[in-house]
This record gives C-alpha cells, sequence and structure tokens, in this order.
C-alpha cells in the first residue's frame, strides 16, 4: 500500500482511487507469485481490517483529552498509566485489543489515511 501510494496514481483525497485493489493484486503477484491473493476478498478485507485497527490506535494517540497517552517508536506500543488506560477502555472496549499488542503498521498507514480523519481542530 505504501508504495502505491508513493506512486501516486491511485491517490486519492481519502485513500485511493477506484482500481487500486487490481493494481495492488499486480504488485503482490510480482513478489508473492504463488500466494494466489486475490484483490476481492483478500486485499480488500486485510485493508478493511488494517484501517480499522489504524483508526482505534490514530484515536488513542490523537483524540482530544488523550496527552497521557504516547506510544513506544521501538516496540510500536500504546503506552500509558494503567488507571488511566483503564479509564479510556471503559468507554473504548475497541481499545482494548491494544494494550498488549504493538501496531507496526501506524506510521505508514497515518501517511496514508490521516488526512482522511476528522480532528475537531477547526469546529466551531
Amino acid at each position: 500500500m505504501v508504495d502505491l501510494h508513493n506512486v501516486g496514481t491511485f491517490n486519492a483525497d481519502t485513500g485511493f482511487k477506484a482500481g487500486y485493489l487490481n493494481e495492488m493484486e499486480r504488485m503482490l503477484e510480482k513478489v508473492l507469485p504463488y500466494a494466489m491473493l486475490k484483490a476481492k476478498p483478500n486485499l480488500e478485507s486485510r485493508i478493511r481490517t488494517l484501517k480499522r485497527d489504524w483508526a482505534i490506535v490514530y484515536d488513542i494517540l490523537s483524540g482530544k483529552d488523550n496527552s497521557d497517552f504516547g506510544s513506544d517508536e521501538h516496540r510500536q506500543f500504546v503506552v500509558v498509566k494503567d488507571a488511566i488506560w483503564n479509564s479510556y477502555i471503559s468507554s473504548h472496549k475497541e481499545a482494548d485489543q491494544f494494550r498488549h499488542r504493538s501496531f507496526p503498521y501506524y506510521d505508514q498507514l497515518t501517511t496514508i489515511y490521516a488526512k482522511d480523519r476528522a480532528t475537531g481542530k477547526d469546529a466551531q
């Protein structure tokens, strides 16, 4: 995805233009010729999962009133004191999976999807 984004042919404001999955399928076929990954359902499903997980981590690290959260760049973990984490999870159940799990694709996916996320910065 990062290579496809860097080429720029399929870039759009909110991710990628139509047809990017087929191009990604061709790119993967060159690298993994016997994997037989298809745009639908294989790549589409994996990208949906990655984007969902990225959005959860992005909201944790960039969310309003989440200044206590940080990231361990070396281990690719979200770090925060246990009391704050427990409080956050009580209202954000989907975030619990990242308490003890790394998300190594965060920086790359932020490059692709961050401009798509509303932050409320300019809200009136």
